[in-house]
């Protein structure tokens, strides 16, 4: 009877402990994304990330990158997709954060978007009109170079706030003439409008826009071997989806994957998909990529925003936002 008992109390603090290490294993790691359907939506949908870092990974979607820079600043969010605006905004104010990695470069993602009958068939039509944007966001960026390159001052029309739902809701008012914005708004205002320009036309311009996914800085000092899996992991299903573009159509497995992780239609995934470009690793490790454009762009985005009255002042330098040594061991 005591052998038996020994043997049970035994086998029971062998499985509390093997409990114990899988819970300590699996450690809850929160990441902020904006529910793009890009090729690591699949990833995420499929578990890949958790294989393969270990982490307990939990996807909240954010509407805007200041709210986004607000989770961070209070520690909730660890990881996360951050548009080039608002990492500027963060980088500025001192949010404790790296870019590692580009999430991808916009193109016509992000569009200008202009009403059927609006009467605006070039960018100097858009005098005396209603556009609407998320101000402070990359699309807003990217608006105020376009009025830059057509030389139009931003005095010259209204510029509305609003965030992608309410740009939908007052589109279907007529309350606004355009807009420029990032799908699924884009998508449905287009429904009645048509693209006058998009990101990539501007980038040409000298305004690039991208997103990056960034780290806090703390936690990324003590995880360097999971976020250099985490960086394998996107790398590969861009990979994945640079191979074979046109295999990804609407009856694919990975862009039903896409779909069924953000709430867009295997259709829609499929059109917006092609508005980003999805730059492999050994691409973003050339010199011009993460040693040049991403800091010059933010000390670019971050003037701006100080002359749109967004930030008080901007930084000098940005360099030491960008930290490349997680992304040069992951590919070791």
């Amino acid at each position: 009877m005591i052998k038996k008992y020994f043997i049970f109390s035994l086998g029971a603090l062998l499985l509390s402990v093997a409990s114990i290490t899988a819970t300590q294993a699996a450690e809850k790691v929160l990441i902020a994304t904006y529910g793009d359907p890009i090729p690591a939506q699949m990833a995420a949908r499929d578990g890949k990330f958790k294989e393969a870092t270990g982490w307990d990974v939990e996807w909240r979607k954010f509407a805007a990158g200041t709210d986004v820079i607000a989770a961070m600043a209070s520690g909730d969010v660890s990881v996360a997709e951050l548009g080039s605006s608002p990492l500027a905004i963060a980088a500025t104010q001192g949010v404790d954060l790296k870019v590692f990695m580009i999430d991808y470069v916009i193109g016509k993602a992000e569009s200008l978007i202009v009403r059927d009958g609006s009467g605006i068939a070039t960018l100097a039509d858009l005098k005396g009109k209603r556009v609407a944007v998320p101000i402070g966001s990359t699309a807003h960026f990217s608006l105020m170079g376009a009025l830059k390159h057509a030389g139009i001052q931003d005095n010259e029309l209204t510029i509305l706030n609003m965030p992608p739902d309410q740009i939908v809701a007052a589109w279907q008012q007529s309350a606004i003439d355009a807009a420029f914005v990032w799908p699924p708004a884009q998508t449905e205002i287009l429904k009645t409008g048509k693209r006058l320009v998009g990101a990539d036309d501007v980038a040409k311009w000298g305004f690039p826009t991208f997103n990056v996914w960034v780290v806090n800085r703390k936690f990324a000092e003590s995880h360097k071997e999971s976020l250099e899996a985490f960086i394998r992991a996107v790398d590969a299903v861009n990979q994945e989806y640079l191979k074979d573009p046109s295999a990804w159509t609407a009856d694919s497995d990975p862009i039903k994957a896409i779909a069924a992780q953000t709430g867009a239609t295997p259709d829609q995934v499929v059109d917006i998909i092609k508005g980003y470009t999805f730059l492999p690793v050994a691409e973003q490790l050339k010199p011009e990529w993460l040693g040049k454009v991403i800091p010059q762009t933010i000390k670019e985005t971050a003037d701006f925003l100080v002359s749109a009255g967004r930030l008080a002042h901007s930084s000098d330098d940005y360099s030491s936002v960008v930290d490349v040594e997680y992304m040069k061991n992951a590919v070791k």
